[in-house]
């Protein structure tokens, strides 16, 4: 290949945050060099690190596999406009959450278990009950929170402060919110090893402009691989959540998730167990209890690991539509929306005995 027809390829990577340009019209692609069969492009970043490095590096090698299958790909990063030009660096600190009482991961063994529904209505109940609370999106593959939050055509505001740059969430509901989902396009894949996605989701906690919280909530994504490992050793978590369903084959995943988190080398304190989708009530008959996927699975598991049952959260109708319409359930005085409260104050209770400790 010439080096002509790799910028031609990098026309399809576009900088979410610049209004959608690519990264050749914005003059990021310092080099590309074609030798026996690998590809090195080296992009360019101002003199401090993009917020979406780790998304732009990923773009990049994925254009060109794209339309050249096979084709070894490197991508090098460096620093423009200083006097030395040095590798880009991932040099993020604990300032930004030094004010932040809790931290705690909202997590599940299996997906479709309705995990990010909870940690939306959760981050919502909280507030209600006059905590200062954030909710960091970490579920990079699948970022759901500006839907269920109706901030999907909003985008943080980035700024420099000093040799820093800092990303200031949006505010709605009364909680602070960020995600990757407010830097891609909705039906845009991110198509990212590990490192990478670790590296972009440090970001979207580290460096974003939380201020003081009593509560910082991560949807974590399901399963319990690169994300997961590092969120529990590189982010001080005060402990976490774990949600599931009553369903037999869910709860045998989310013993995996339990586990992981109750590993020598995690040794993080479970707070409490969520049972989702516990019964399903018709909205007209708010009496009745059909146990669609099986009933008190949650209940027996969190009794059999000595977890407290946190809340049953039943199937209601509303849920599902007061998410897909960006105004989370938890705003509610409906029985769902008041189930969420009881289930915010037992988190509150749970965590007080960790006030003031660093786990």
């Amino acid at each position: 290949m010439k080096q002509n027809e790799i910028m031609k390829m990098l026309y399809d990577v576009q900088h979410p945050a610049k209004g959608d340009k690519n990264i050749v019209e914005l003059g990021m692609v310092e080099k590309v060099e074609c030798e026996d069969g690998k590809v090195t492009v080296t992009l360019a970043f101002s003199r401090h690190r993009d917020p979406l490095a780790e998304y732009l590096i990923g773009s990049t090698k994925a254009a060109i596999i794209r339309h050249a299958p096979g084709t070894e790909v490197e991508v090098k990063t460096i620093i423009r406009d200083e006097a030395k030009k040095k590798p880009a660096g991932l040099d993020l600190g604990f300032d930004e959450i030094s004010k932040v009482r809790h931290i705690i991961g909202v997590a599940s063994g299996k997906g479709g278990v309705g995990k990010s529904t909870v940690a939306v209505n959760l981050a919502v109940a909280l507030a209600r009950l006059g905590y200062k609370v954030g909710l960091a999106d970490a579920d990079v593959y699948g970022p759901s929170v500006p839907k269920m939050t109706g901030t999907e055509n909003d985008q943080p505001q980035a700024f420099l402060e000093g040799e820093k740059e800092v990303i200031m969430p949006l505010e709605k509901y009364g909680v602070k919110w960020m995600s990757i989902g407010y830097f891609a396009k909705p039906e845009q894949a991110l198509i990212w090893r590990g490192p990478m996605a670790c590296n972009a989701l440090k970001q979207m906690i580290l460096q974003v402009r939380w201020g003081e919280l009593d509560f910082l909530l991560i949807d974590m994504p399901p399963g319990t691989g690169d994300i997961h490992i590092s969120l529990v050793h590189d982010i001080p978590l005060t402990g976490a959540v774990i949600v599931t369903t009553p369903q037999a084959v869910a709860l045998a995943d989310v013993e995996k998730g339990v586990n992981m988190f109750r590993n020598e080398s995690i040794r993080k304190p479970i707070f409490g167990l969520v049972e989702n989708m516990a019964w399903f009530t018709p909205e007209e008959l708010p009496e009745n209890r059909y146990y669609i996927f099986g009933k008190d699975g949650g209940r027996e598991m969190a009794d059999r690991y000595g977890i407290p049952l946190l809340g049953q959260i039943p199937i209601v109708q509303s849920i599902r539509e007061s998410g897909d319409g960006g105004e989370p359930a938890a705003l509610s005085d409906r029985p769902d929306g008041l189930a969420f409260i009881d289930l915010a104050g037992k988190l509150a209770e749970a965590v007080k005995p960790f006030d003031g400790k660093s786990e």
